[in-house]
């Protein structure tokens, strides 16, 4: 049996790797897929404690957490295709003019 701490040391790793990806990268679907692996980094950890507490209660939680991060990535994918139409670019630095 695998210890919890791995599963923590790995959802760990790939939160960093995700707030990484958020902070240095300008393309906006870079920063959706940065956002998707934190989530995918919060469902490790959930499922890691459910499983050390032995109950389902956790797999319940990560379930409704991937149907989240779908809606989220439907409707971010869908403005990214409007913006790519309006712009002709997806870089977060191309569109701050959309502030005024």
């Amino acid at each position: 049996m695998v210890p919890t701490s791995w599963y923590l040391y790995l959802a760990a790793f790939l939160f960093v790797v995700g707030v990484a990806g958020v902070v240095v990268r300008r393309n906006a679907i870079v920063v959706l897929m940065s956002v998707e692996l934190m989530l995918n980094a919060a469902n490790l950890t959930i499922l890691a404690f459910a499983r050390a507490r032995g109950d389902m209660g956790g797999h319940a939680i990560a379930f409704f957490v991937i149907a989240t991060a779908a809606a989220e990535a439907s409707v971010g994918l869908a403005l990214l295709i409007h913006v790519f139409r309006h712009f002709r670019s997806v870089h977060l630095d191309d569109l701050a003019g959309m502030k005024n």
